[in-house]
């Protein structure tokens, strides 16, 4: 046989082979383990040869359901779900055979949004709790369904999964998943004893706008420009140009305080070095807010301690708070750890050759790229604890050394350019647009943070979105939200600021049907924007859901404003959701509540419960004409219904004075 004639018989052996190895292909949203949804009809799609009969078979009815590959090899099959139940299973056939077994029929809910429901139990969360959550989380009718971080210009078919699909809840696979979308199927499943799928698709520090199709972001006039940019634009070296001046920069910084700690002959981190001329700090605490205002750059923080005897020879665990922003630390001049981003706790080991008896010193230096810088948390936080002891704590809150190294002002900082994750429309086409239309119940959403620079915008974009994706899904589901919690510190005076705007915008969404928010103005915390209360997060979403997609007669709101009244001096307040009435927490006295007349400046009032009303006053104000509640990033609010669920911040003015860019 001649080499041509070689080369044609290897060509159409390779054209058998492959028609031989071509079989259905399906998205990654269908898998062994997978949840689908009770009492539906449940699209099942994907791809196959051109014009290929494809049959699926479902073991819960024993029916077969054919269609045919179009001429690009798709196809589309709707199948009818019973009610909750399973293990069942799925055949999915051409020429051959691909079965997807343990599928359960239950509630379906995707969980979205950004760092917020992003946050796992364990990891950079460690949620209240976190380490009991995770022990006790054995839930096989639970399924877990990770999308992975990614963006794209265009709508994709499929998306990138950070697991193996569907996975069974157990304590082995919840520790790195959402916490409020765990807690939130944890309650459903308690409460309905049905299986229930979470698919979880968010991403921290992401913008509403970028969650949003392309094609309903258009009908805004901010973003149409914007949107047409993003789907014109080529891979361009902006990119590419800001990592290299970024590297460049960090050589100089790097270089900079090499010279500057080896003129002070690096000795900061050893426990024999002087460090009485270095400043007192109080630790933990943000050091902008006092010493270091201002301050981007290097700071060295030195606590000196006392090992005890009986520690000798024992590894030793230094646990500390969140850092902002970077640290490396070191144990009697011996680096033990470094840890870069503020969302991580510092947990690092102490090696037994290093542990003895007597004075030591424990070294922090910490990179501060911008804003705050310091220490988050409490006292309790920082401690040195022995593996072989656990009971026995040194405590490392309270005095600490700390000096100024490296000053970033004396080198300019490379500008960053738009994180691909920032452009509009590019998580929805690669995080939500490859799972539409799997068949769901509904969403559970918690965002908003990001987008406070333009929070008037707000209260068009975030009903957008929901439009767009009940759009998409060509489906009105139920769509339930977080308000905003408290967070930042807390002003003695009223004031302007961001988040009560998206916390209104967020209220005012409740104008669409068939949705709900779980406020949590008081379960914040005003140090950290990742609060770690999820637990009630998710309860005051489920509370939603019970009531308004399961039909349950429970109370699922606390008090939401509805009108005011000028009386006189006062004014009252008549709210909805006042469900056994109205009260304070504890029974303290009624706070959060500001009163402005005709100059439009407000000062604190006196506010009493009287039935199912708030009446407001103050001595200043003799012609009362607005209230504000709630209004401030951080407030000091205590109204709640009879069943102890918050009121809503809201003001009765629409008065605005913040300069938004």
């Amino acid at each position: 046989m001649n080499r041509r004639l070689i080369c044609v018989y290897i060509v159409l052996s390779f054209f058998q082979i492959s028609s031989v190895w071509a079989t259905i292909v399906l998205p990654k949203i269908f898998t062994n383990n997978m949840v689908l949804q009770q009492k539906a009809d449940v699209p099942i799609w994907g791809k196959a040869n051109v014009n290929t009969i494809v049959k699926i078979s479902t073991s819960w009815n024993r029916k077969t359901y054919t269609t045919k590959a179009d001429e690009t090899g798709k196809w589309k099959i709707i199948v009818k779900t019973p009610k909750a139940g399973g293990p069942y299973q799925v055949i999915i056939s051409d020429e051959e055979k691909l079965k997807l077994d343990n599928v359960l029929i239950g509630e379906v809910w995707v969980c979205s949004g950004q760092s917020n429901m992003e946050m796992p139990l364990a990891d950079w969360g460690q949620v209240l709790n976190f380490k009991k959550e995770i022990s006790s989380a054995n839930y096989p009718r639970i399924r877990l369904f990770q999308i992975k971080r990614d963006t794209s210009r265009e709508p994709l078919e499929d998306l990138k999964s950070t697991r193996n699909g569907w996975e069974i809840c157990s304590s082995e696979t919840v520790a790195d998943f959402s916490a409020v979308a765990y807690f939130y199927g944890k309650n459903l499943f308690e409460n309905l004893n049905v299986p229930i799928g979470l698919i979880s698709t968010s991403w921290g520090g992401t913008l509403a706008e970028a969650w949003t199709s392309g094609e309903s972001l258009e009908n805004m006039p901010y973003f149409c420009d914007k949107v047409k940019s993003v789907k014109t634009q080529e891979n361009d070296n902006g990119q590419i140009l800001y990592e290299q001046k970024q590297k460049e920069w960090n050589e100089k910084v790097s270089l900079a305080a090499k010279n500057y700690d080896n003129k002070n002959k690096f000795s900061w981190s050893n426990s024999n070095f002087d460090d009485n001329s270095w400043n007192d700090v109080d630790i933990p605490g943000l050091k902008e807010d006092s010493l270091f205002s201002g301050f981007d750059g290097i700071i060295w923080f030195r606590k000196v301690i006392d090992i005890p005897l009986k520690w000798v020879g024992k590894e030793l665990e230094l646990n500390m708070t969140k850092i902002d922003d970077n640290d490396i630390t070191y144990f009697n001049g011996v680096k033990i750890g470094q840890t870069n981003g503020i969302s991580k706790k510092r947990q690092y080991k102490i090696p037994v050759e290093l542990i003895k008896q007597g004075k030591a010193v424990i070294t922090v230096r910490v990179t501060d790229m911008g804003g705050l810088a310091g220490f988050f948390g409490g006292y309790d936080d920082l401690n040195l604890t022995s593996h072989f002891q656990k009971d026995e704590v040194i405590s490392l809150g309270g005095k600490w050394k700390a000096l100024k190294s490296v000053d970033f002002s004396e080198y300019k900082v490379p500008k960053s350019p738009m994180r691909p994750q920032d452009n509009p429309s590019v998580l929805f086409n690669a995080m939500v647009s490859p799972i539409i239309p799997y068949a769901m119940q509904g969403v559970i959403w918690y965002q908003g943070e990001s987008n406070e620079v333009r929070p008037h915008q707000y209260k068009e974009l975030f009903p957008l979105l929901i439009r767009d994706w009940r759009k998409q899904w060509n489906r009105d589901f139920p769509f339930y939200f977080v308000q905003l919690a408290n967070y930042r510190e807390r002003k003695s005076e009223p004031g302007e600021s961001q988040w009560p705007i998206i916390r209104e915008a967020q209220l005012h969404t409740l104008n669409l049907a068939n949705t709900g928010m779980a406020v949590t103005i008081d379960i914040g915390e005003a140090n950290d924007i990742h609060p770690k209360n999820k637990q009630d997060v998710a309860l005051r979403l489920a509370l939603n859901a019970k009531a308004n997609t399961y039909g349950e007669k429970n109370i699922y709101s606390g008090p939401i404003y509805d009108y005011y009244q000028i009386d006189g001096n006062t004014i009252k307040i008549n709210f909805r959701h006042t469900d056994n009435g109205l009260k304070t927490k504890n029974n303290t006295r009624l706070s959060g509540f500001e009163i402005a007349g005709l100059d439009h400046k407000f000062y604190w009032a006196n506010a009493e419960i009287v039935g199912d009303k708030v009446v407001v006053s103050s001595t200043k104000v003799i012609f009362p004409i607005a209230v504000r509640y709630g209004w401030a990033d951080n407030p000091d609010c205590n109204l709640y219904n009879g069943v102890g669920l918050p009121a809503s911040p809201f003001r009765t003015d629409d008065w605005e004075r913040v300069s938004i860019p």
